[in-house]
């Protein structure tokens, strides 16, 4: 019986030295989890047996855990790395087509644009619009756009209607002298502008559906009433344009209403097309330099909502633009990414864009003791440790995402050389039972 005790004594610590072994070999292996041998003792069970009878037959390797602490985070300047500061695994589509997770986030561009990581396995990720907001919960293959520029959008086509348009922060002296002649008393600007009407304005370019620039530029002129200012565009610089219509503000210098040239609330949207001036045409204006690819360029300008974050106010302090954008763009090549902490991916194009291109999803599970280790750095799914949940970084009690970053392993190689010289003198003790027992054997075959 000693015999037989001694060499489970000597499996186990042989067990635990492999186990050993294999941390300190892996304690560069990016978001590698250290593992530890689990030991339960042996005993005969037999009917009618007592407590104070069982004597034990040895040891057994009851399991080997991983230990999912967190590893230090080393910066590494790859735009491509990421690394989990919390709870969560990447979840990746292998070659195969099965699912699997890591805690590896050496991830690189294959020839298609996907993010995989060095066994080819495809990042998996959340699909979201332009602006990173989630479409859909089902996760696949997030893929960038780096095998053609993308197309150019004319400006007003943005998929989202509150974001269609110009849009303007600014804010009109409130102290400016009218600057139209007070007879009649309703008189406007008209065109050409005059020098002291184009005091106060602004110029951007907008695009049309190739992506072709179009200059325009904004004029604000000042009428006979002290609250009421005249909206125009243009493009060639006041010589020819559009009257938008009229804003006027309240005592506090906030938009009380916005009207067009009929009266109407609202004003009239820019509009842009080739052709000579026609008056019979509401909203027409030559001077363009270029001619819109589709003949007609129409968007709204945007202002006077605080909430959706623009507006133009009319406070005694000088004229300022504070802000000016528009919702188109031309047609551009990706240059970078940004992943951010909530995991979507922001791809910045040589346009000056920046547009979403999916969010980086995460998994996470029950039983983590349940995961089965797969070659490559991986997990996967079992019964055991339940059904993966997945979300978005900084969703419920999953982690944050780190650009730029990898967790190393979270191997301490000092505990683990101390461990292994235990194992070592526990593989010695065993080995020393055995002899014992043969040198008993040996005595009582001696006996004469």
């Amino acid at each position: 019986m000693s015999f037989q005790t001694g060499l489970s004594g000597l499996n186990a610590s042989a067990r635990n030295l492999d186990v050993i072994g294999h941390n300190i070999a892996n304690a560069n292996t990016t978001g590698m989890k250290v593992s530890r041998a689990e030991f339960s003792e042996v005993y005969a069970s037999s009917l009618g047996a007592t407590g104070g009878a069982s004597a034990g037959i040895g040891v057994q390797v009851a399991t080997v855990a991983q230990l999912f602490t967190q590893g230090n985070l080393k910066i590494t300047g790859n735009q491509l790395d990421l690394a989990i500061n919390g709870a969560g695994f990447f979840q990746v589509r292998a070659t195969d087509g099965s699912t699997l997770y890591t805690r590896n986030g050496e991830f690189k561009l294959d020839r298609d644009g996907y993010i995989i990581t060095n066994n080819g396995a495809r990042l998996q990720g959340f699909p979201t619009n332009e602006s990173g907001v989630r479409t859909s919960v089902v996760p696949g293959d997030i893929q960038l756009p780096t095998a053609s520029a993308i197309a150019p959008r004319r400006t007003g086509a943005n998929p989202d209607p509150a974001l269609q348009g110009l849009f303007l922060n600014a804010n009109l002296d409130g102290r400016t002298e009218p600057q139209v002649p007070d007879v009649p008393p309703d008189a406007r600007a008209t065109f050409p502008l005059s020098e002291n009407q184009k005091t106060y304005g602004t110029a951007t370019n907008v695009y049309d559906s190739q992506g072709v620039a179009l200059p325009v530029q904004l004029y604000f002129v000042k009428l006979q009433n002290a609250n009421e200012w005249q909206i125009i565009a243009s493009a060639d610089n006041g010589v020819s344009g559009q009257d938008l219509g009229t804003v006027t503000f309240d005592a506090s210098g906030r938009v009380a209403s916005l009207v067009n040239p009929d009266g109407d609330p609202g004003l009239d949207d820019i509009t842009i097309r080739s052709g000579p001036i026609d008056p019979l045409v509401p909203g027409v204006y030559t001077g363009v330099v270029q001619t819109p690819s589709d003949g007609t360029l129409a968007f709204p300008l945007r202002l006077g909502d605080p909430q959706a974050g623009f507006t133009i106010t009319q406070f005694g302090s000088k004229f300022g633009v504070f802000d000016i954008r528009q919702d188109g763009y031309a047609s551009g090549e990706l240059t970078s990414i940004d992943i951010a902490e909530n995991g979507v991916i922001l791809a910045r194009y040589s346009n000056g864009v920046s547009l979403a291109a999916g969010q980086v999803a995460l998994g996470n599970f029950r039983n983590l003791q349940g995961l089965q280790p797969v070659n490559g750095g991986y997990w996967s799914e079992t019964i055991t440790s339940g059904q993966v949940v997945l979300g978005g970084p900084l969703e419920g009690q999953l982690g944050l995402l780190r650009q730029s970053s990898l967790e190393e392993s979270n191997v301490d190689l000092t505990q683990e050389l101390v461990n292994m010289i235990v194992a070592q003198r526990a593989y010695q003790a065993n080995a020393q039972t055995i002899k014992t027992q043969d040198q008993i054997q040996q005595t009582l075959v001696n006996l004469r």
